[in-house]
């Protein structure tokens, strides 16, 4: 690579970077619907023909700001679990990494766990992302009904098509009712920290630290996973 030529890269990184940097100030200010690139551009002191070289639409700005939210949470999980402890041990970790990364990140949360933005699909390559948080609680699971002894989660007989539909997408070594159990229990962890977030529990939950790390347990004995101190 010449000397140029990696200037420019390193240059083309940098405004990249500043470009994100303003459009989540912008995202903190005024919400995602309102998110505009020659707001940004205005901002930063760029022309708008010269931002939509980086990003030719508010959409592809609006989908590289939920791939790096995605994977900041997912880095975050990641980080905090402990592969040497027991599965229900590991689980509650996780479940408190992703309550501690939106408390940091509320503006971020609200952007891929909030109202949908009008007008704005999702695409594809928004999915390695957003999976690693899903992936990561599948595979502390998955250890723990290694052990045959374990007891699984009831499933209803009128829901077995679906288990079974569920259990070949996601996690075909699983048994389907624990599949279940997992996507039920992915939704409740991601709906008690939006409570939380945006003001539900408020005069309701005081202690949340605790009333969190209590729910994050039932969630886990949902999947079946029990404490390893049993």
């Amino acid at each position: 690579m010449s000397t140029a030529h990696g200037a420019r890269a390193r240059a083309r990184i940098e405004v990249t970077a500043a470009i994100k940097d303003e459009a989540r100030r912008q995202l903190a200010a005024e919400g995602a619907a309102r998110l505009s690139l020659r707001a940004v551009a205005r901002e930063l002191g760029m022309v708008s023909s010269a931002l939509y070289r980086y990003f030719p639409s508010r959409d592809d700005l609006l989908t590289a700001l939920i791939i790096d939210a995605y994977d900041s949470l997912g880095a975050s999980a990641e980080a905090a679990h402990e592969p040497a402890a027991g599965p229900f041990e590991r689980w509650i970790t996780v479940c408190e990494a992703v309550r501690g990364w939106a408390l940091d990140h509320p503006h971020e949360y609200a952007l891929i766990y909030g109202s949908p933005v009008p007008g704005y699909t999702a695409p594809d390559a928004t999915v390695p992302a957003a999976a690693r948080v899903g992936l990561l609680l599948i595979g502390i699971a998955r250890d723990a009904h290694q052990d045959p002894e374990l007891a699984r989660p009831p499933l209803a007989d009128e829901l077995r098509p679906e288990a079974e539909r569920m259990a070949a997408d996601l996690a075909p070594d699983l048994p389907p009712a624990v599949v279940t159990a997992l996507v039920a229990a992915w939704a409740q962890l991601y709906g008690l920290v939006g409570f939380e977030l945006f003001g539900q529990f408020n005069r309701v939950v005081e202690d949340r630290e605790t009333f969190f790390r209590h729910a994050a347990g039932q969630l886990a004995r949902g999947v079946g996973l029990v404490p390893t101190s049993r």
